[in-house]
């Protein structure tokens, strides 16, 4: 794809403002610019906006029929040293509707075509300022409404996983040289090549890096789309009080009759910049004639089992203190981590129980704000959160999973084929796979116009 036109798009957000930019970017920027924009300062010669010097603002006026339509400020940025590769300019005009319709309609009449979603990044991309996954990120960094997603994007986008990527692909060809070698050259006797353990140990080193930027795709994807959280216990011990508390709004109705809540409420907040979201879930009991609350204990333990973190809540007044323990031991099941919450510790204090393994316990009151506090704090911990380093790679993008698992699946077959001594040209053939599925991620291996299409029309338009 070659793009020989000039485009551009109102990049601020819709809607009136105290300014908005309107973007131009191609080869004719800079002459679509000189017929529309008139700086304030007085010039000898006639003034051209391609001679300023590049990352320049220049005030003045754009002008319409002779008209002036407001005062703007230009800045200029030379090809190849812009966002895009390409001569840009941006004009940051006052951000009322009526100018920026006008402003883009000025544009377009004198030569430049209205962006299509995306199509400022995926000239980027094209004209090799970032690869595939960088740009994908810059969508992300525009999403993101967490400090998680935001590093996580940040860290996409300056290069952390395509970093990863260029190590694993530059092995991948070291290990793939080798094979080409023997396969040329295999019957000169003299020709000394890697012995076959070498590559074994690298393939295996490839896989297990592979596996662990896939596996990381689950916490990514929960940093990303929100942490759930798993509210449960047995019925009336106070499981949509805390989730009020943790909201500090009457989201969930709380009354003292059992079985009050019939399905999952669901609901997100922020703790710490991070998204969690919390389902306040059925009262968990062995015995019931209510089939609605029947349904409501199974989606329960359905939500539990998809939820990242589960407080399990019990009131401290009520005898099942006494069976803490094997349910602890009952909980650890869920293989992830759970807090266990005794409620009402204003009325009833007691000691909280030893637990182990996956599971933590505390006492609370849901009326103290510090109690809540601690929930909070809890819950930050057990996320994990602190454990992510800043430029540590995590997978956000299930198009970036799928190929990751392909690439995995390659070279299990490289690992098989050295184990049963197959023949060069058929481990060659699994290198080259592997090799595929891995530029996929940056857009080596994706050339057709519709691919690309589909991948820069989720972007907003100016962008």
């Amino acid at each position: 794809m070659i793009f020989d036109d000039t485009v551009c798009a109102i990049s601020t957000p819709p809607g009136s403002g105290g300014i908005a930019v309107v973007r131009l970017s191609g080869p004719d920027a800079f002459g679509i610019c000189d017929r529309v924009f008139v700086p304030r300062r007085r010039a000898a010669a006639p003034f051209h906006i391609g001679q300023c010097p590049a990352s320049t603002v220049v005030y003045g006026a754009v002008y319409r029929n002779g008209e002036a339509l407001d005062d703007v400020l230009v800045s200029v940025f030379r090809a190849p040293h812009s966002f895009t590769g390409e001569d840009t300019i941006e004009i940051s005009c006052h951000g009322s509707l009526y100018i920026q319709q006008q402003l883009m309609q000025l544009l377009v009449g004198k030569g430049a075509r209205q962006a299509r979603p995306g199509e400022f990044t995926q000239r980027a991309f094209m004209n090799g300022k970032m690869d595939l996954s960088q740009a994908e990120a810059v969508a992300d960094l525009i999403a993101s409404t967490s400090a998680g997603m935001h590093r996580l994007a940040m860290n996409q986008m300056r290069g952390g996983f395509s970093d990863e990527l260029k190590q694993l692909r530059a092995q991948l060809l070291d290990f793939m040289s080798l094979i080409e070698l023997e396969l040329d050259f295999g019957d000169h006797e003299e020709l000394a090549f890697a012995d076959r353990a070498q590559l074994r140990e690298l393939a295996d080193r490839i896989r297990c890096r592979i596996r662990d930027l896939a596996d990381s795709f689950d916490a990514g994807n929960a940093i990303k789309n929100g942490i759930p959280v798993a509210i449960i216990g047995k019925p009336n011990v106070g499981k949509s009080t805390l989730l009020n508390a943790l909201l500090n709004e009457e989201r969930a109705i709380v009354s003292d009759i059992p079985g009050t809540t019939r399905d999952t409420i669901e609901e997100t907040l922020y703790i710490e910049g991070q998204l969690f979201r919390f389902i306040d879930t059925a009262g968990l009991r062995d015995n019931t004639s209510d089939r609605i609350e029947a349904l409501g204990i199974r989606r329960s333990f359905e939500k539990a089992e998809k939820a990242s973190i589960i407080l399990y809540l019990f009131d401290l007044t009520q005898k099942e203190t006494e069976e803490l323990v094997p349910i602890s031991c009952w909980l650890q099941k869920f293989n992830k981590p759970i807090l266990m919450i005794g409620t009402k510790n204003d009325i009833v204090r007691r000691s909280p129980i030893h637990t182990s393994g996956n599971v933590r316990a505390i006492h609370i009151s849901c009326k103290e704000p510090a109690d809540i506090e601690r929930v909070k704090n809890h819950i930050i911990r057990l996320a994990g959160l602190n454990r992510v380093s800043e430029n540590e790679v995590i997978v956000t993008n299930v198009r970036h999973y799928e190929a990751l698992l392909r690439a995995g699946e390659a070279i299990e077959y490289v690992l098989g084929s050295l184990a049963e001594q197959l023949s060069g040209d058929l481990l060659a053939e699994d290198i080259r796979e592997c090799l595929r599925c891995l530029a996929e991620i940056t857009g080596g291996e994706i050339a057709t116009d519709e691919v690309l299409g589909n991948i820069f029309s989720k972007f907003c338009i100016g962008k």
